[in-house]
């Protein structure tokens, strides 16, 4: 089980590094391709469509095939785009291979939480935190890497194919590693799967998903805004409105390591709420509060807030596609995350439209409800769990334990 649980782990942290390792050079490739500010926006929305169409397909293909293949394929494809990224000329090459790098990066972030929820069905520990800490600091790696990288002059060419041949290496160690759950061959009966089948009449699916909806949006807001917020409504100085974001992104890696014993000791449903209350307030904080310390102190709450959101609702949606032998929940795991893809997608232009028409303070302000929503719809989901798994006590009015820290076995 350690072997799976490492694997998994070093794929999370794979992810991480290449998303943190092409994203810190937009500003190279913009002048690459001669891409004003709004062209530039429209080819990065190429990187999210793709995110959103591949993950229902994952899903299938991870039920099917098993997630360690798709996880290889996946990884593979992602590492194939990089250096065809720094080859890109104009904004519509960039929009087009953007596409590809989204769908690949999309394919294996549903595989990989996957085979994460294999190793918790395993092991019987909630490790989805853990891995997802993983992500963090493996964007934390290639973001320094690009930082080093753009700072020694290395056009994206040069860095991408030294990413892609060390991904590529790293990815070919530990993939025969990763956990499968059973296939499509393995399914207990058909009656069930019927069942299981129309994953949009779920409500649990929907509640799930606007909890790493709401998080998306926090998320990306806290991301693209909190240095811009810090510079031009709190005075703060380029470099040190650098660390705003800094701090936010290592308090979301730390509390996420933290994760498997806090999910022991309160379970996932008062996690979620916890952290829903702790980012809302951190974000109004950062906004209500006119001094520097309060954008350190507001965004850092916010990062710690966030941190299990989109693992605990995604090892829950895996929870409940669980089928009789043990195995199941790819569909509905890749339903909450296409959800939640639509979030990082929709966050930030939402965000700038509030910001035109008042101010970043304001907008931010917005963004830290949007988060504080996530505690009633991490309850309703919790109700709705309940009511799948037992509807004559769900309907009797019985209130769901929040304290369940692993799937429940069938």
């Amino acid at each position: 089980m350690r072997s799976g649980k490492t694997a998994v782990l070093v794929v999370f942290v794979l992810q991480g590094f290449i998303f943190g390792s092409w994203v810190p050079r937009v500003p190279a490739l913009a002048g690459q391709v001669r891409a004003e500010v709004g062209t530039l926006g429209l080819a990065l929305l190429g990187g999210s469509v793709g995110l959103i169409l591949a993950a229902p397909l994952a899903g299938r293909l991870c039920a099917r095939y098993g997630a360690r293949l798709v996880v290889l394929g996946s990884a593979l494809f992602s590492i194939a785009v990089l250096p065809v990224l720094a080859l890109t000329a104009n904004p519509v090459q960039l929009g087009l291979v953007l596409l590809w790098l989204g769908a690949s990066v999309g394919t294996m972030d549903v595989s990989m939480n996957i085979a994460g929820v294999t190793v918790v069905r395993q092991t019987g520990r909630p490790l989805m935190p853990v891995f997802h800490s993983g992500f963090s600091f493996g964007g934390m790696f290639g973001a320094a890497g690009a930082a080093l990288a753009a700072a020694h002059g290395w056009a994206p060419l040069e860095h991408f194919s030294l990413v892609a041949a060390l991904t590529m290496l790293v990815t070919l160690a530990v993939v025969r590693r990763v956990p499968n759950e059973p296939v499509l061959a393995k399914r207990g009966s058909q009656r069930r799967t019927r069942r299981r089948g129309s994953l949009a009449g779920r409500p649990v699916l929907w509640l799930l998903g606007a909890v790493v909806l709401c998080s998306a949006v926090a998320e990306g807001a806290s991301a693209d805004w909190s240095a811009l917020f810090a510079v031009d409504e709190r005075g703060i100085s380029e470099g040190a409105a650098a660390i705003v974001y800094a701090t936010f992104s290592v308090a979301m890696a730390v509390t996420r390591l933290l994760g498997e014993r806090a999910e022991r000791r309160f379970g996932p449903d008062r996690l979620l709420v916890a952290g829903a209350l702790t980012a809302g307030g951190g974000l109004l904080i950062a906004v209500s509060v006119p001094a520097a310390w309060a954008s350190y102190l507001g965004f850092g709450l916010a990062g710690a807030g966030l941190a299990y959101a989109f693992p605990v609702a995604l090892g829950l949606a895996g929870s409940v596609g669980r089928r009789a032998d043990g195995s199941g929940g790819e569909r509905e795991l890749a339903f909450v995350t296409a959800i939640a893809y639509s979030g990082f997608m929709l966050g930030p232009p939402l965000i700038g439209a509030i910001a035109q028409v008042s101010n970043l303070a304001v907008a931010l302000g917005v963004a830290g409800v949007i988060a504080a929503l996530m505690a009633p719809a991490a309850l309703a989901a919790a109700w709705a769990r309940r009511r799948e798994s037992d509807p004559d006590r769900a309907s009797a009015g019985t209130v769901p334990s929040s304290r369940s820290t692993v799937p429940a076995r069938h």
